[in-house]
C-alpha cells in the first residue's frame, strides 16, 4: 500500500448535536501526532460534520507531514445543505493544499444511507435496517444509482471549482457509483460472515477500473462475533435523540478478535493492490468505556475505535489524553511498521 491511514473522527452533526463533545486543539495535535509517531500511519481521513474543526485537525496533520484526506461527512442533510457543506470545505482544502500539503477531497460519504433522497426510509436507521434485507435493497438499486451519481455531479462540480487536487468519494458498493468523475475509487468495505469467502476476490477485481482504488473505512467492533456483522456491529447500540445510549444485550469483550479482524483485512487490501487504507476508526468519543457497574453501558463494547476512551479523566498509557489503546492499536502499528 502506498498509503497506510486511519479515520479521524472531529465530531459528526445530526440535527446540530455533535458525537464528539470535547475538542480541544491540544489534544487533537497530540492524537494526530500518535498517529504518525506511534501507528506509522503516513495518512489520515479527517472526518466529519463542522468545516472548522476539520480544517484545524486537517492543519495539524498536514504539520506532521501526514497526507490529508478532507472529509466532510452529512448526516440527515439536504441536497442543497449537502452541496453548501462541500462547497465551504473545498475552499478551506484548497487552502490548506496551497500551503503545500498532500490533501485529497472526499466528496461525503454513503450518501445514500445517511442522507434522505436516495433510499426508502426517514431515518439513518431506517435505511441502514434495509441492508438486512438484501431482496428489498435488490429492488432500489437502479434508482439509487441514478439518483446517488446525479448528485455526485453537482457536488463534484461545485468542489473542483474551489479545490485544485484529487478527489473521491467513500461510496457503499450499494451505489454503483460512476467513478469517471473521480480521480480515485474509494470504497467503505467490511469483510461479514456472509461475503467471507469471495472477500479476497472482489478487494481484487476493484482494481481492475484503471484508477487507484482506496478503501476508505473498515474495521470491527469490540465485542465477540462483531467481525462477523462487519459494518453492522453498531446494531448492538440502543439510542436516544441524544445519542447512544446503552447495549441491547450482554457482549463479550473481545479485543483479540477486533485485532485479527483488521490485520486479515489489512493483508487482503495489500494483497489485492489496493492503494490506500484507512482503518475505522482512531477512536469512538461517544461510545466511552465502563468498565464498572451494568455491563450493557460499556459503549466501547459497540465501539469500532481502536483505543477505548473514557468520560472523565486520562488514560494511563499517554500522557494527556483521554483514552488507552486496545490491542487493535499495537496490531496496526505493527503492521505499518514491518509493510
Amino acid at each position: 500500500m502506498r498509503a497506510k491511514g486511519i479515520s479521524y473522527d472531529t465530531g459528526f452533526v445530526k440535527n446540530g448535536t455533535y458525537s464528539r463533545h470535547r475538542f480541544d486543539p491540544e489534544v487533537v495535535e497530540r492524537e494526530l501526532r500518535v498517529i504518525r509517531d506511534e501507528l506509522h500511519c503516513t495518512a489520515v481521513r479527517v472526518m466529519g460534520g463542522d468545516p472548522e474543526r476539520i480544517e484545524l485537525a486537517a492543519g495539524y496533520a498536514a504539520d506532521l507531514g501526514l497526507e490529508v484526506w478532507f472529509s466532510p461527512y452529512p448526516l440527515e442533510l439536504t441536497a442543497d445543505a449537502m452541496l453548501e457543506l462541500f462547497a465551504d470545505c473545498a475552499e478551506r482544502a484548497e487552502r490548506l493544499r496551497r500551503r503545500g500539503a498532500e490533501v485529497v477531497f472526499v466528496t461525503g460519504a454513503e450518501l445514500s444511507l445517511m442522507n434522505p433522497g436516495f433510499l426508502p426510509g426517514s431515518s439513518t436507521a431506517d435505511r441502514v435496517a434495509l441492508l438486512a434485507r438484501p431482496e428489498q435493497v435488490r429492488e432500489h438499486l437502479g434508482a439509487v444509482a441514478d439518483r446517488v451519481n446525479a448528485f455526485l455531479g453537482r457536488a463534484v462540480a461545485a468542489v473542483r471549482e474551489r479545490f485544485g487536487g484529487r478527489v473521491t468519494y467513500a461510496a457503499v458498493p450499494l451505489e454503483r457509483v460512476d467513478w469517471e468523475p473521480f480521480d480515485l475509487v474509494s470504497l467503505d468495505l467490511y469483510r461479514s460472515a456472509e461475503t467471507a469467502d469471495r472477500f479476497a476476490d472482489g478487494v481484487r477485481a476493484l482494481t481492475d477500473q484503471g484508477k487507484p482504488v482506496a478503501i476508505t473505512e473498515f474495521g470491527a467492533a469490540t465485542y465477540r462475533g462483531a467481525g462477523d456483522r462487519g459494518a453492522l456491529g453498531l446494531d448492538a447500540v440502543e439510542y436516544d435523540d441524544n445519542g447512544p445510549v446503552r447495549l441491547d444485550g450482554p457482549y463479550q469483550r473481545d479485543e483479540a478478535g477486533q485485532a485479527a479482524y483488521v490485520r486479515e483485512l489489512l493483508e487482503a487490501f495489500d494483497a489485492g493492490g489496493i492503494d490506500a487504507t484507512f482503518v475505522f476508526t482512531f477512536a469512538l468519543y461517544d461510545h466511552v468505556h465502563r468498565p464498572d457497574g451494568d455491563p450493557r453501558d460499556d459503549l466501547d463494547l459497540a465501539s469500532y475505535g481502536i483505543v477505548k476512551t473514557y468520560e472523565h479523566g486520562a488514560g494511563s498509557t499517554y500522557p494527556g489524553v483521554p483514552w488507552d489503546p486496545k490491542k487493535a492499536f499495537f496490531t496496526i502499528a505493527d503492521y505499518h511498521r514491518t509493510h
